[in-house]
């Protein structure tokens, strides 16, 4: 995990693939529920270029309802287990909850990705014990309720204020500054002209001077500006990408990965 911080500090992209333990995530529900079908989606993705590796075990789609703590441990402890065993890939855990983030750390993962921006109580206090990279993200509400009705009347500059504070508060409790990345949330609690507007300045997070990152894989907002289904969307999911890059963004959570490193690669090497 180390060069993966390396690389982003070092304005280098780093690449995300996507691996959801869970029955009904938006893009690949119930399609790696399997331990043997979850490891080998991991290794493929590793093949077609992956830096790090995603796994969620409980839903944050639109309309999803908050699961258990032991059902979502028993869904992605044992695939972080068995990943361990076949591949040495850097693995984020995917989670809101500090038992699930402890859990996976001493289960292998090395870094922790939390949609909530370790806003539950214990979160900041565990991460700090756990002394791993920590991604905090921006959204507006749960993911039960979050799009129903997103309100702003400045996206980026409420995006930017409230990942600062949380970066304050990270900073204070003692978490590294290199290990703190920022992500906007694309999506989550968001009308399609804010995520818009996130992606056309993403450029005003990066001067933060953290990393940035940018998970537009799949989502709504092509449904919405394209009329296109979610199987149809890696087109536009890797453009966007292409275009976060160009404005510097350089980490990248994804679910087509050979598309993406392809397109990002071509980007470097006109840069």
């Amino acid at each position: 995990m180390k060069q993966i911080l390396n690389r982003l500090h070092a304005n280098q992209c780093v690449v995300m693939g996507i691996l959801n333990a869970t029955p009904d995530s938006f893009s690949d529900g119930g399609v790696y529920n399997q331990l043997d079908d979850a490891v080998a989606r991991a290794c493929q993705m590793q093949a077609d270029g992956a830096d790090i590796i995603d796994i969620g075990g409980e839903s944050t789609r639109p309309g999803a309802k908050a699961i258990s703590t032991a059902l979502e441990i028993s869904r992605v402890i044992p695939v972080i287990q068995a990943i361990r065993k076949n591949s040495a890939i850097p693995v984020s855990v995917d989670t809101t909850k500090p038992e699930v983030m402890r859990a996976a750390v001493e289960a292998g993962a090395d870094m922790v990705n939390d949609v909530s921006a370790l806003q539950a109580k214990g979160a900041i206090q565990t991460c700090v014990e756990l002394d791993v990279p920590v991604c905090l993200m921006h959204k507006q509400g749960k993911p039960e309720t979050m799009q129903q009705h997103p309100v702003y009347r400045q996206v980026v500059a409420e995006v930017k204020a409230f990942l600062l504070e949380r970066v304050a508060r990270c900073r204070q409790a003692g978490i590294a500054r290199q290990h703190i990345i920022l992500d906007p949330g694309f999506g989550f609690g968001k009308r399609l002209e804010d995520n818009l507007q996130l992606l056309a300045r993403i450029d005003e997070l990066v001067e933060t001077g953290y990393p940035v990152l940018v998970g537009v894989s799949r989502k709504s907002m092509f449904g919405m500006l394209l009329d296109l289904p979610v199987d149809q969307r890696m087109t536009s999911s890797v453009v966007a990408a292409v275009l976060a890059y160009t404005r510097g963004a350089r980490f990248f959570r994804v679910h087509d990965v050979k598309q993406t490193v392809d397109a990002l690669k071509l980007c470097q090497a006109l840069t």
